[in-house]
């Protein structure tokens, strides 16, 4: 569930930004990189993600 899971924040904000994109998206490596990019590019910090801890 999103309200529980911080990696859905993550998954949900990469997303978004390929579907303001997407008209780039001419071929999967296309949305691939424009993926990747958008999750090595951003530092994540949600209040629910300080809940679970470094192990978890």
């Amino acid at each position: 569930a999103p309200q529980q899971n911080p990696v859905e924040d993550i998954w949900l904000q990469a997303k978004r930004l390929i579907r303001e994109f997407y008209f780039f998206c001419h071929s999967f490596n296309v949305v691939k990189a424009l993926f990747e990019l958008s999750i090595h590019c951003q530092t994540f910090n949600f209040p629910k993600l300080h809940e679970y801890g470094v192990f978890s």
